[in-house]
Parts: C-alpha cells; structure tokens; sequence
C-alpha cells in the first residue's frame, strides 16, 4: 500500500511538474516585519525585514564585529503557484557574491507566526524556518545538511531613531 500512494505521488508531482507546497500568501507573514538582531560570539546578526507587499516580503540581513562587516546576506519570499517560495543569497562586502545564484526553497509548513522552507536547489541549508513565539524575540532556524538544526534567537531592536 505505502509503495502504491509513493508511485501515485511520483506520477502526480511528474504530471503537474513540481512539488508545490501548502497554500499560503505574503500576507500570512507580516509578522516577520521588523529590525532583529543578537550577539553571535564577537558579532552581531541584524535582520531586517520590510513590510509584506506586492506578492513579496524581503530582508537585508547583515553580520557586523571588529568594526567591520563581514557579510551581507538578501532574502526574498514570494507568492508562486498559490504557495511561498523563498531565494537567499549571502554577499562578502564590495557585495561579492559568495554563490553564482541564490539558494531556492519552496514552503514546507506554515503556522501562526511560524514559517519553514525546505531547499529545492544547491546551497549552505537543507531548510530553513523563522518563529515569533512573543513580540520581542524572533527565532532563525537553520536546517543543516546533516539533518542538525541550529536555532538563532535575535531580539527586536528599533533603529529608525534620530541621532540629535
């Protein structure tokens, strides 16, 4: 029987061309909106996350320590087929590009103030998830390719201050 519904899912995943994942639209995300950082060792990580619009929510992700910036990072999470799909792609500064092409994820599962994506293409994550558990933390959760996960928990963070 288990044989039977894999080959069924085989030929229906072949026939539409593609995995889709759970239904789902940008608007089921507005809770990623924000500025998150946290101590990583001697760094810091930032995440900032723009407003959910026009099919698409974005984040300018930055590592900073010693005073200089070690990484640039750019996620994007779009509408496609009725689901999420989201390209990540990290950057050395003079925004060189550390892979030829952005790493692709299509949406796994997706809850109340929670969101995870599993890797379709080549890249440093097997998957990758955030969580809003409370309004002041936001959690990153990195699927490693040997299946271990590494949790970064970053804290909300106002940055749009005037300096007078």
């Amino acid at each position: 029987m288990l044989a039977r519904t894999l080959l069924t899912a085989s030929i229906l995943s072949f026939a539409t061309g593609a995995f889709a994942g759970p239904p789902a639209t940008i608007a089921d995300l507005n809770w990623m909106t924000g500025n998150w950082a946290a101590a990583l060792g001697p760094n810091q990580l930032e995440e900032n996350w723009i407003k959910a619009e026009g099919g698409s929510i974005a984040a300018m992700v930055r590592m900073t320590g010693n005073e200089a910036t070690s990484m640039f990072e750019m996620i994007t999470i779009e509408e496609k087929d009725g689901s999420l799909v989201l390209h990540i792609q990290q950057f050395d500064p003079g925004f060189m590009a550390r892979t030829p092409a952005p790493q692709e994820m299509e949406l796994s599962e997706i809850g109340d103030n929670s969101v995870n994506f599993v890797a379709v293409s080549e890249g440093g994550m097997a998957a990758l998830g955030y969580s809003h558990p409370d309004p002041e933390t936001f959690i990153i959760h990195v699927g490693q390719p040997g299946g271990n996960t590494v949790d970064i928990s970053l804290k909300k963070r106002v940055v749009w201050e005037r300096a007078d």
